[in-house]
């Protein structure tokens, strides 16, 4: 047994007597159909605090030296058959690499370290094997191949480079390439583990690591139970230490997630029916937050354990494409639209808003709606977190704005013409176009105006009639069945006559006959020549359909 080379259970006994003890031991199960096979490259990645480390120190213990039979036959994964298959039948290998790549370190010396501790391990284990020091590939064909074992090899925290070396593109491609040249395709691995909080990075055609399955916080796929504190292990938890079960729901759940996986055929529902398996969900919750609010009864917000709230700050304040707008409604319990295919599963590479929200996914301050391609706040923790990163003056006027858009909605909601216009006037004083000279610019003030609608509706843009374009056509979310749907027809230097009768003229309303009895039509212009403080330039009628 050695530091690097069959660490041993200690760490993971440790966890089995604490207090609290989630057991996740049926993971083995999953791990153990895919080992020495071509599923056998697992990359997990978890925000901070989601159980990452104890999971490692589990397969560690299991598949490693010295024997751990008596520890497992505590554990759940003993009630299944043939739970001990490769139960102690590996070497092991661990790495944390956040041992070895810190801000300022050369990459270079980082991979020969970890070689060289490796290979200290390896001569004390393995004294009769002739290693070439020279070449650590070869040194471990040799060993498996005289000692007739496979490896186990376990990398935690595999993504530090990329969080600690920022800006070393050069440095980070050396290390993917290490990675790629030591595991890929190498019949010595029985199963290569990877932990981290970013996906594997991507690289163009140094996509070096593709032969690794993604586990991640938005597609954890079989290992979704894994990926945090279930519900009814949360139920559980609350019972036995007579906790309210609402608060800490409130406080620390909301990162849904499900099992959808690859089609199996061998799976008994799906080979006797034909259909695929339906897919099942759970709701996680963060580890680190329940043990404490649960063995101290304070419930509060414990995630600034996990990061300063300076890191979400800094990564809010970039605004890409008006991303602090976007902050703005999901505090105030909206979702947002987001695209996350092109995020680089970097921290540096942000070509727009969608891939900060999607790095905020995987850091955990975001959860993801694989369904509805969403982003939101999952709960009151994160939302403190929120709370605390935009207390600077930089957030008065976003939060002003935001306000203003609140109260338009509302406006128009009660009927009341002159408020809404006003407070289009007052939004597009604030927008960032401040010249209205056609139809498209007018539509992009009100869209900026009616921002605050996210929270509530779907916009549709020039929705099709059938003998015309409805220009700005909000839908009531599912969540709001009951709030009115709108429909705004904007004009440009005309009146808002000219603007309602086109939409009675055009029957624009026949396309939303779903919602004949709860229909607004907000009729909006835009009169370029108004001057002085004591003229409007925009009027606004409101009427129900």
């Amino acid at each position: 047994m050695g530091i690097y080379l069959n660490p041993g259970y200690v760490l993971f006994e440790e966890a089995v007597n604490s207090e609290i003890f989630i057991d996740k031991t049926e993971m083995l199960l999953y791990l153990n159909s895919v080992l020495r096979t071509q599923k056998k490259y697992v990359s997990v990645s978890r925000p901070r605090r989601f159980g990452k480390t104890i999971t490692a120190n589990m397969l560690c213990a299991y598949y490693g030296k010295p024997d751990s039979t008596e520890l497992f036959k505590r554990c759940k994964v003993s009630q299944h058959k043939n739970w001990d298959r490769y139960l102690g039948k590996c070497d092991v290998i661990r790495l944390v690499m956040t041992d070895y790549f810190k801000e300022g370190v050369d990459v270079e010396d980082a991979l020969k370290k970890i070689q060289t501790r490796v290979y200290r391990d390896f001569g004390k284990v393995y004294p009769e094997v002739e290693l070439d020091p020279d070449d650590f590939v070869y040194s471990m064909e040799l060993i498996s191949h005289e000692s007739g074992k496979s490896f186990v090899i376990i990398i935690d925290e595999w993504d530090a480079i990329f969080r600690e070396c920022k800006e070393d593109e050069k440095g980070q491609t050396r290390y993917l390439d290490f990675l790629r040249n030591w595991l890929k395709d190498k019949d010595y691995v029985a199963l290569a583990y990877m932990t981290g909080i970013l996906p594997i990075k991507k690289y163009g055609k140094h996509s070096a690591l593709n032969m690794f399955d993604e586990y991640s916080i938005i597609t954890p796929m079989q290992l979704a139970p894994y990926t945090g504190f279930t519900g009814d292990e949360v139920k559980e938890l609350c019972r036995a230490y007579g906790r309210n079960m609402d608060k800490i729901k409130e406080w620390y759940d909301g990162y849904d997630v499900s099992d959808i996986i690859p089609p199996d055929p061998d799976h008994q529902v799906q080979r006797m029916t034909g259909k695929e398996i339906p897919a099942v969900h759970y709701s996680i919750y963060s580890p680190l937050s329940v043990v404490n609010a649960v063995t101290t009864g304070y419930i509060q917000n414990y995630w600034n354990k996990t990061e300063t709230y300076e890191a979400l700050a800094g990564y809010i304040r970039m605004n890409q494409d008006g991303l602090k707008d976007a902050v703005a409604l999901m505090m105030d319990g909206g979702s947002v639209k987001a695209d996350i295919s092109t995020y680089q599963n970097d921290m540096t590479t942000f070509t727009s808003r969608d891939d900060v929200l999607a790095l905020l996914i995987n850091l955990g301050y975001l959860k993801y709606n694989i369904e509805t391609k969403e982003v939101s706040i999952p709960n009151k923790e994160i939302l403190d977190e929120f709370k605390t990163s935009t207390k600077s003056n930089e957030w008065v006027d976003t939060f002003q704005s935001f306000k203003t858009s609140l109260k338009l909605l509302d406006a128009i909601w009660t009927g009341d013409e002159e408020t809404a216009a006003e407070l289009m006037e007052l939004a597009h004083d604030k927008s960032a176009n401040k010249t209205y000279n056609d139809e498209a610019a007018l539509s992009y003030g009100i869209q900026y105006a009616m921002y605050a609608a996210q929270k509530y509706y779907t916009t549709i843009q020039e929705l099709d009639s059938g003998k015309g374009y409805a220009d700005l056509v909000f839908l009531p979310s599912p969540k709001y069945p009951d709030k009115p749907a709108l429909l705004m027809e904007l004009k440009y230097d005309k009146d808002v006559k000219t603007a309602a009768d086109q939409v009675r003229k055009r029957n624009y309303p026949q396309v939303l006959e779903h919602y004949k009895d709860n229909l607004l039509i907000v009729s909006v212009n835009y009169d370029k020549d108004a001057k002085g403080d004591a003229f409007k330039r925009h009027s606004c009628r409101i009427e129900k359909m």
